[in-house]
């Protein structure tokens, strides 16, 4: 697979217009070595379910819009790290993770997700923006434990909670508007929530697989921040003790919306449907 490059073209006075192509797989190894990425795109495969194979005219489109969100938020990544991509869409809710840095990007894979369900008291529509994992929101795990509906809302005990922090989103229910809303990135109950993925369901947070969910956490995909604190002689309790961490952590979830009006057929939702219950 290619490396997805763009080509900035000035466009008025300060916005920054991207296009983006698809260059030759050698063009990658500037700055993920070839052995590494084999080694990664195995793992992924081989940990990670819940796949989506998109099809590469679309990565091609989610590179694209990666790169509009980035500079529309002023942020211009010059090193090689992991970044990971939601599409709240209705019509698709796919993350996706990817490796590179602005100057290219490769895809590493998707997944399904689910994102903010409006129509509900206290539903927010899950903003777009480009998130900080930081310490400034620290993480936490999962306690595993039922709510009023028999619901484990962040999944299993020892799952972790990805915290983003406070931002600003539209309100789904009664008058709409904007509130704040905590923005977290988590697993959620494996029975009865995780067959769910890959329709908007939530209350503005980011559902994900736990396999997914375990994978970004294992290798410290998100966790730049964390492991410069690790140097400084800080102790972070969040981190697995058995992490295996990636030489290219990160430090951005980026939600954007492909405006698709109709569910492709690579983003089709498993049969058979899931028993409906509200989510909490």
């Amino acid at each position: 697979m290619g490396v997805i490059r763009p080509v900035e073209v000035r466009y008025g006075v300060r916005a920054v217009l991207w296009v983006w192509l698809m260059g030759c797989a050698c063009t990658s190894q500037a700055f993920v070595p070839e052995a590494a990425w084999i080694e990664s795109l195995e793992r992924f495969e081989r940990e990670v379910d819940a796949r989506v194979e998109v099809p590469q005219v679309e990565q091609s489109r989610y590179a694209e819009l990666l790169a509009r969100e980035l500079g529309a938020s002023s942020v211009w990544l010059d090193q090689t790290q992991f970044v990971v991509l939601i599409d709240r869409s209705p019509s698709v809710q796919i993350a996706v993770v990817l490796l590179g840095q602005s100057l290219g990007w490769r895809w590493l894979g998707a997944t399904r997700t689910s994102t903010g369900r409006p129509g509900s008291f206290e539903h927010f529509i899950t903003p777009v923006g480009v998130f900080e994992h930081n310490l400034d929101n620290p993480d936490f795990r999962a306690e595993g434990t039922y709510n009023s509906l028999h619901i484990r809302g962040y999944g299993l005990r020892g799952m972790r909670v990805f915290d983003l922090g406070w931002v600003a989103a539209e309100r789904g229910w009664g008058r709409g508007g904007v509130s704040l809303m905590r923005l977290q990135m988590h697993a959620t109950d494996p029975d009865v929530l995780e067959p769910r993925l890959g329709r908007a369901a939530s209350k503005g947070c980011i559902r994900i697989p736990a396999k997914l969910n375990i994978f970004i956490d294992r290798y410290g995909l998100l966790d730049e921040a964390y492991f410069e604190a690790l140097v400084q002689g800080k102790k972070m309790w969040v981190l697995r003790e058995d992490r295996e961490p990636t030489p290219w952590p990160g430090r951005y979830v980026v939600v954007v919306d492909s405006q698709t009006t109709e569910r492709p057929d690579w983003a089709a939702l498993p049969s058979p449907q899931p028993r409906n219950i509200e989510p909490r």
